[in-house]
């Protein structure tokens, strides 16, 4: 069964997996369920970046400048500028 998930990604990224797709002949949405796929089929064990290679997720890496911050700390203050 197809379940719809909606993701916030900036535009840039998403003319790049766009473009990087059309070249595979696959979907976005097909990269990153496969990608998720490879992710959760590890044995147990979260699976760290330098196992999984890709060349778009390989040309994603360092996008953001996030300065050490961790990924909940980044989203609290992204909802605080977004909230107020």
């Amino acid at each position: 069964m197809l379940t719809k998930l909606t993701l916030t990604i900036e535009e840039s990224v998403v003319e790049k997996a766009k473009d990087y797709a059309r070249g595979k002949s696959k979907s976005v949405s097909r990269i990153v369920e496969e990608y998720l796929k490879n992710l959760s089929e590890g044995s147990g064990s979260p699976i760290s970046s330098d196992a999984i290679k890709s060349p778009i997720t390989d040309s994603l890496t360092g996008m953001f400048a996030d300065g050490g911050k961790d990924y909940k700390t980044m989203l609290e203050e992204a909802r605080e500028e977004r909230y107020g």
